[in-house]
């Protein structure tokens, strides 16, 4: 998934968050915050094995990434519990790449001259795909839990491997619910950026390709107010649903325009916009929306443990990258005690070789361009205020 740029003046006065945590430790900067770019806070043992975690703390995304960052932990916590890998400790460096792609190169850097073995994280396409040259020159496996444009396979160096489903995966998925919701007129509305116009322009190929009808594609404008000219002329156009293919904060807002503007047909969005919150900030608009969505911590009945250990210790429910994040981490544990090492290229080597690892959010096997083999994507709607599985 991705952000568009933000200015360079931006950047340079936004700073990223590096932060070392060991086995149970917190320490991550609180979302709408960051820390001084060379202040690193380690509390990582020398022998440990410290795993990247590049996440978006700060900006828009920042709910993610702390989620992601969480069940993370968790799982780097039981691994410790059973011992570590090869006797030694995992430990976690967070990178705040905030979504933005200037920001998750330096970022990234900082990662690597951090000493870590390997790269686990990645919520937005945007800041993912600039790093994967960074870490494949250093021969760091990079796990990418949660980003999935196909510009992060098509640039894939060989080190990377994507555990969410892919842009592909998703489309496929969409037009399996267009048909089935009856539409014949689409209307797509993305923002521009890696991730959003990706899942558009795919959307729109393989809707036309079955005989059907885009009425219209528009590209929006993040942090975006005033949608009602857009309204209008979806209206117009007589759309019978419109795709928004983008993140869930500008999206709650144009699903509450287009109900207010009289708009009936059905609106999906994409899993950019697969959390709690657009319910919370769509409202009453929100209802009879449909989500497109990675597996839910509360729709799985293997991630039930999982679930009720998160929200004990979080005191919060595990949002929808929460699984997968998990799992980046237990399988990157699986790799290396597979390879009986942490060098980068043997843990590739392992990685590239899984077959049918049990995670909480499905069986993990990549296919040669090192996606899943199979989509994992599920779809929601929203109902009576709350998420329901289709």
């Amino acid at each position: 998934m991705s952000k568009k740029f933000l200015s360079m003046l931006a950047v340079t006065i936004l700073s990223f968050t590096v932060i070392v945590t060991g086995c149970g430790t917190q320490g991550s900067a609180p979302s709408g915050t960051s820390s001084n770019s060379s202040d690193t806070q380690s509390t990582a043992g020398s022998g440990d094995i410290k795993i990247g975690l590049p996440l978006p703390m700060t900006g828009s995304e920042a709910t993610y990434g702390k989620d992601m960052e969480n069940a993370i932990k968790m799982a780097v916590d039981e691994v410790n519990a059973k011992g570590g890998i090869n006797g030694k400790k995992l430990a976690t460096v967070t990178g705040d790449d905030a979504c933005d792609p200037q920001q998750a190169t330096a970022a990234a850097n900082k990662l690597v001259s951090e000493g870590v073995v390997a790269i686990v994280g990645g919520y937005c396409s945007g800041a993912v795909v600039p790093t994967l040259t960074i870490y494949n020159e250093k021969n760091l496996p990079f796990i990418v839990e949660a980003a999935n444009s196909s510009k992060i396979t098509d640039q894939n160096p060989g080190n990377t491997f994507q555990i969410n489903g892919t842009a592909v995966h998703q489309t496929q998925k969409a037009v399996e619910l267009f048909k089935k919701l009856g539409a014949k007129n689409v209307a797509i509305v993305e923002q521009g950026d890696a991730y959003s116009s990706d899942l558009a322009k795919q959307t729109e190929a393989a809707w036309k390709a079955a005989g059907n009808t885009v009425v219209s594609h528009d590209v929006t404008t993040k942090g975006e107010q005033d949608f009602s000219s857009l309204v209008t002329s979806l209206k117009s156009k007589n759309a019978d649903l419109v795709f928004w293919t983008a993140y869930y904060a500008d999206g709650a807002l144009l699903i509450k325009q287009l109900r207010q503007g009289g708009y009936k047909g059905s609106i999906v969005v994409g899993d950019g916009s697969s959390d709690p919150k657009l319910i919370q900030m769509a409202g009453a608009a929100g209802e009879g929306t449909y989500v497109l969505s990675p597996p839910v911590a509360e729709f799985l009945p293997s991630a039930k443990q999982f679930a009720d250990a998160y929200k004990a210790k979080f005191n919060q429910t595990p949002g929808a990258y929460a699984p997968l994040a998990y799992d980046g981490i237990n399988l990157l544990a699986d790799a290396m005690k597979r390879a009986g090492s942490t060098d980068g290229k043997a843990v590739i080597k392992a990685l590239t070789e899984t077959k049918d690892f049990p995670g909480l959010a499905g069986k993990v096997t990549f296919a040669p361009n090192k996606t899943l083999q199979e989509s994992n994507f599920i779809v929601l709607q929203i109902k009576n205020g709350q998420f329901v599985l289709q």
